[in-house]
């Protein structure tokens, strides 16, 4: 084993460690949430996973985009299999060990050339739908700043990891392919020059997809790993039905029913009714939050944000990540009694946001890997009429005339059939 086999084991191994260090601070994170149980019907779970994550069934609703994106889901799948024989070549000091296999070897890089170019023009016409030719998902307040910049570091990687391995083909004299051969004219004739330039290209490969991938933890990236988790513990009931509170459920049956059996209250502290802050939230909405592409697709199709309102549930998403960072920070510097006298109410997000939502589903049924920003939101509602006792004077009306009339209109049960009656 030489120095570069040694200097390349040394970062392969530091890359994995700084990934795994990562992962586990995300997943303690995630943690910080409330339990819940999503361990039934394991079968529709992991057909779900299949169906949405690896199938991406819901991304055909914008065909372009759902081909365009299949061809860099496919090529980052698939021509990272090519990373095992880089991985024992730079560990062993062999060159192509697999190239053994003769024309099989040759039918797969030749299939790996074309994803790789599949995968770069995909990834410019992205480039130019977010900069120039100005999406109108894609170019909301809530994407200034860092997540704009996150997308397009993203894709010119992307850009660049796959010329590079191209140009490592085409600098490699003992093979010929099918895109890269077109390479090798342009390429100097000197055998030294060409080692260089492939050993170059394969270093700023290698090096490239491991610094990819310690990227992951900080981007909305991150989804590539976890929508498959994040649909297979997705919510399995039909849209529109919401969770009912135990803590109510419990009273509203002993009212109904003194006699009635329920389950006893659970000892410690009682549970907050709905949710003021990220710890309030399920361990699933934390997930939802770190899985969340910031496509803007649940945005796109709000009748709240398209009518003007400032509600945003792309913004929703972004907002409850950002604060579990926060919290989670805080935790790790000062212990878990950690306040910061901030909550995800208020600081981060607004009455008027969570307000303006019609809870029509139309976010969860965009998104394409299944997270639910509504439940979200009907948790904040909950906070704050069921914690704080405030609400919009309208649904104020509303309640009281459900509550003396049993109908939302102020009229008199009595009167409710006037209108059937003759002059």
């Amino acid at each position: 084993m030489g120095i570069s086999n040694i200097i390349f084991t040394v970062i392969l191994i530091a890359a994995m460690v700084l990934f795994a260090i990562n992962i586990k601070k995300i997943i303690n994170n995630i943690r910080l949430g409330r339990d819940v149980n999503r361990s039934d019907n394991a079968a529709m779970r992991w057909k779900t996973m299949l169906l949405v994550a690896l199938g991406q069934s819901k991304m055909v609703t914008k065909p372009f985009a759902a081909i365009l994106h299949l061809f860099v889901y496919a090529g980052f799948i698939l021509i990272n299999i090519e990373m095992l024989e880089i991985v024992i070549d730079g560990i062993a000091g062999t060159h192509r060990v697999f190239s053994g296999l003769g024309s099989f070897y040759q039918f797969i890089i030749n299939f790996f050339e074309i994803l790789a170019v599949l995968v770069a023009v995909s990834c410019l016409i992205f480039l130019i739908r977010r900069n120039f030719k100005q999406v109108k998902r894609f170019q909301g307040p809530d994407l200034k700043g860092f997540p704009k910049s996150d997308a397009n570091y993203i894709l010119i990687t992307e850009v660049l990891l796959m010329s590079a391995l191209l140009l490592m083909n085409a600098a490699d004299p003992s093979q010929s392919f099918v895109v890269s051969q077109y390479i090798k004219p342009i390429l100097p004739t000197s055998h030294e020059t060409l080692h260089l330039i492939e050993q170059s290209a394969w270093w700023f490969h290698i090096v490239g997809v491991l610094a990819f991938l310690n990227y992951l933890p900080y981007s909305k990236h991150l989804h590539i790993i976890w929508a498959f988790p994040n649909t297979y513990y997705s919510n399995l009931f039909a849209k529109g039905k919401f969770t009912n509170m135990e803590s109510v459920t419990r009273e509203v049956k002993l009212m109904l029913d003194p006699s009635a059996i329920v389950e006893p209250q659970p000892e410690g502290v009682p549970q907050k009714f709905g949710a003021k802050d990220v710890t309030d939230l399920t361990w699933i909405q934390l997930m939802n939050a770190y899985t969340c592409t910031e496509c803007g697709r649940c945005t796109s199709s709000c009748p709240a944000n398209i009518t003007g309102k400032k509600l945003s549930p792309r913004k929703i998403m972004m907002d409850v990540r950002d604060r579990v960072e926060e919290v989670a920070a805080g935790i790790r510097k000062n212990g878990k009694d950690f306040v910061d006298g901030k909550s995800l109410l208020n600081d981060y997000i607004t009455e008027e946001e969570i307000w303006a939502c019609t809870t029509c589903n139309a976010c969860v049924q965009e998104c394409p890997i299944d997270i639910d920003p509504l439940s979200i939101i009907i948790d904040l509602r909950r906070y704050l009429v069921m914690e704080d006792s405030k609400l919009p004077a309208e649904l104020a009306t509303m309640n009281t005339n459900i509550e003396n009339n049993q109908a939302p209109w102020q009229f008199s049960p009595t009167d409710r059939f006037n209108w059937a009656k003759e002059d």
